[in-house]
């Protein structure tokens, strides 16, 4: 029986580079949870899903293409939405052509939260990320993380993608 080919290891400064990449990563997230919670008493990714209500037609959007827009689990965002709907800032409705459908609507009141939130919210991320890039590397950064993210959501049918499962 052959050998497995051996594996493609990272180069010493492909090493440093990916290591730089999810300490960035991880402390921005902690650093915006931690804001969210502070100002508003919820984690970044239900702030997320409400920004994404409030952009779309209507504040509501069906559960499933909600998941895909996050890019998170239907079984989180099914946890998300009941946690957002407790606290009143998200409803669910049926969905009128689809038995099995539900849609996710933002409630005013959740709406009303995100508006007293987004600016913190946004003075966050400026600080965190913007104000210590030149507009050349923020077009790097936004280009490299496009590339990142198409090539992990493939289009073929089967694709184990997050909102799919």
């Amino acid at each position: 029986m052959a050998e497995p080919p051996e594996p493609r290891w990272l180069t010493v400064e492909e090493q440093r580079v990916w290591r730089s990449f999810m300490e960035g990563v991880t402390l921005l997230d902690d650093h915006l949870d931690r804001q969210l919670q502070r100002d508003a008493g919820m984690p970044h990714v239900y702030y997320g899903l409400l920004v994404k209500l409030a952009e779309a037609p209507g504040r509501r959007l069906r559960m499933t293409e909600l998941a895909m827009l996050a890019k998170i689990t239907r079984s989180r965002l099914s946890h998300a939405i009941a946690r957002l709907e407790k606290n009143g800032w998200v409803r669910r409705e049926d969905c009128p052509d689809d038995k099995r459908g539900q849609f996710a609507v933002l409630t005013d009141e959740g709406y009303e939260v995100l508006r007293q939130t987004a600016p913190g919210h946004v003075e966050a991320v400026r600080q965190a990320v913007f104000d210590r890039l030149t507009p050349e590397q923020q077009r790097s950064l936004g280009e490299i993380m496009r590339i990142i993210a198409e090539g992990l959501q493939p289009a073929e049918a089967g694709a184990d993608l997050p909102w799919l499962r």
